[in-house]
């Protein structure tokens, strides 16, 4: 057993009950924000406004009564799950360094997307504002300036990719069971259906977001790189995409259903 007094601190923070339970209520909340991204989502296939994404949530979420109050718990929620995902990335049993830093890799990733999401939650919470899809067409054209820009940029827009295939392919092998401690019966069934279609449909949202990422590097064109509300609207314009689009704002909401059950039976441990 490693003796580190570090890793010794680390292993009883990730163990607390308190850290636990705040790390559940991130799942619940990341749930919260998939349910209104979806609902979102379908309003702009039949032909709604808003924003389909993170932004737009956090903005429901701002104008709706005690929504401030929901977004001070979304952000405790989002910082506890993130917190909860560093620890564990390095707390990995096991003596296959290969297979210990890509764990480390997947498990800091995710943890730094949902800090940043809780810190754009703050935004909302104290009463100012963001735009996903402002930030990210600003994010791409600051790199394009950068020398080796375009070259990161078109290598992100295929981590993305990369991302969203993994997503896919977790749903469609029911990979992600691996998480939980699922129930017997009707509702241990249930669970695995909404995560299947819930994580095909993420995945293939985040694969629209890369292509797009991707389309912008390779014409030198920041602006179309516009996030996920640019990439979920993008969809509209295709043969039969306000049908496509509907679909995967249906497999968003199981998504969402998918991380309230997670928040209920994750394995924590």
């Amino acid at each position: 057993m490693n003796s580190d007094p570090a890793a010794k601190i680390a292993r009883a923070a990730k163990g607390s009950g308190a850290l636990q339970a705040l790390a559940r209520l991130g799942f619940a909340v990341n749930g919260l924000l998939h349910i209104l991204i979806a609902g979102l989502a379908i309003a702009v296939a039949v032909g709604g406004g808003g924003s389909a994404d993170q932004s737009g949530a956090l903005g429901q979420l701002a104008e709706s009564p005690g929504g401030v109050f929901v977004l001070w718990t979304v952000v405790v929620g989002l910082f506890a799950l993130g917190l909860w995902l560093l620890l564990g990335a390095f707390l990995m049993p096991g003596s296959d360094p290969k297979r210990k830093w890509s764990h480390r890799v997947v498990e800091i990733s995710k943890a730094a997307v949902y800090i940043l999401l809780a810190v754009t939650a703050v935004t909302f919470a104290t009463g100012g504002t963001a735009d996903s899809a402002t930030s990210a067409r600003d994010a791409s054209a600051a790199l394009m300036r950068a020398p080796g820009g375009v070259a990161l940029l078109l290598v992100g827009g295929l981590i993305v990719l990369g991302i969203g295939f993994y997503f896919v392919r977790k749903g469609a092998l029911k990979k992600f069971t691996a998480d939980l401690d699922l129930p017997s019966g009707t509702v241990g069934r249930a669970i695995v259906a909404l995560g299947i279609a819930g994580y095909v449909a993420k995945g293939i949202a985040l694969a629209v977001v890369a292509v797009l990422i991707v389309v912008a590097a390779l014409t030198l064109d920041p602006s179309k790189s516009t996030g996920l509300d640019g990439a979920l609207k993008s969809l509209v314009a295709l043969p039969f995409g306000s049908v496509i689009l509907s679909v995967i704002g249906v497999g968003l909401v199981a998504y969402g259903v998918y991380c309230f059950a997670r928040a209920w039976r994750a394995r924590l441990h």
